[in-house]
């Protein structure tokens, strides 16, 4: 009872802590401290990377698998789940690879265990008065319209800013510099609702924000890795399940039991979309259904059939985020995927 009444009290310390180093500190690897057939998974959010662990929770996969979900925190941020992983009081953590990239960087024994979105799932939206290049044009002339504006981002080192960084480099300009970048924090309300106050001309944001706001009129979808309009970036690995070396010590079973609920909800993804939908929509239920119509064919092209790490997926990301500037550094495929 001590252990599980301290280990809340760590995920409710990180739930407040703000910043990377605040929430490392003291925090030394520990071996998971959860009991035999249990897992505790911490998310960042209830992003679109993680409907297959919804429906695998949903349909009561894990269960049928064996195993036990324990604390399920939603902890903000990749740097929390980070922190959580090293303090032991979650075993798995469900971000995206930059999460993992910047855990490997204190700890070498990151493993990245699942696969749960290979494409990159954030998209530029502009407002639906923005005069810029049409549909047809290139990237490069695309992304050149956005020199000068005002680009909402979620935050500073977020994949958000790495993806303007990256498009903004690919025609010799600095974002930093050639943008005024707006950071809006990663609530919905909030980008929509500065594209629709013309506070922004343009946002780099997850989705379902660009379905939202095509939805509504408020705009468009302008660049979107995932629709192929950058093909450099094409199959990059992006939401993932990642631990570390000393928590899967004790949890092997329990993660191939995981894998295996994870492979069944994709393939009611794949195989039965109607079911997909309905699931998505309560999902997401604070979502525009249009949205939604529109997102699920744009889930079942980027959710992958298996969980299972693939080497380009992993080097198209690896690439993606050097080349951004969002790591300096990467761990290799071999020493970081969980064999």
């Amino acid at each position: 009872m001590a252990e599980r009444i301290a280990r809340r009290s760590v995920l409710k310390g990180l739930v407040a802590a703000p910043l990377l180093g605040t929430a490392l500190a003291g925090c030394a690897t520990r071996h998971s401290t959860t009991p035999a057939g249990t897992l505790n998974i911490g998310q960042i959010s209830d992003s679109v990377a993680f409907l297959p662990l919804y429906i695998a929770e949903t349909k009561g996969f894990f269960t049928e698998e064996g195993l036990t979900l324990g604390e399920r925190p939603r902890l903000g941020t990749g740097a929390k789940v980070a922190a959580a992983l090293k303090s032991g009081s979650i075993d798995l953590g469900a971000g995206v690879i930059t999460d993992a990239f910047n855990l490997a960087r204190i700890d070498d024994g990151t493993k990245i265990v699942s696969s749960l979105v290979t494409e990159y799932y954030v998209d530029v939206i502009v407002a639906a008065d923005f005069e810029g290049p049409g549909d047809d044009a290139t990237m490069e002339d695309k992304v050149a319209a956005l020199v000068g504006k005002r680009i909402g981002i979620t935050g500073p080192g977020s994949g958000t800013e790495g993806l303007v960084n990256y498009l903004f480099n690919a025609i010799g300009r600095n974002a930093a510099i050639d943008s005024t970048l707006v950071n809006l924090g990663s609530a919905a309300t909030a980008a929509i609702g500065a594209l629709k106050s013309d506070r922004v001309d343009a946002l780099a944001f997850f989705q379902p924000i660009g379905q939202q706001a095509e939805a509504t009129g408020t705009g468009r979808i302008y660049l979107s890795p995932a629709r192929g309009d950058i093909p450099s970036m094409r199959g990059a690995l992006h939401g993932v399940m990642f631990s570390t070396s000393k928590l899967l010590e004790r949890k092997r079973d329990e993660v191939a039991g995981f894998n295996r609920a994870i492979a069944r909800a994709l393939d009611v993804i794949h195989g039965d979309p109607a079911h997909a939908r309905e699931l998505l929509g309560k999902y997401l239920d604070k979502s525009n259904p249009e949205a939604l119509d529109a997102l699920l064919p744009i889930l079942r092209a980027e959710i992958p059939a298996s969980p299972e790490v693939g080497r380009q997926a992993y080097e198209t990301a690896t690439k993606f985020h050097l080349d951004s500037g969002l790591i300096d550094k990467a761990p290799g495929y071999g020493s970081v995927i969980l064999a």
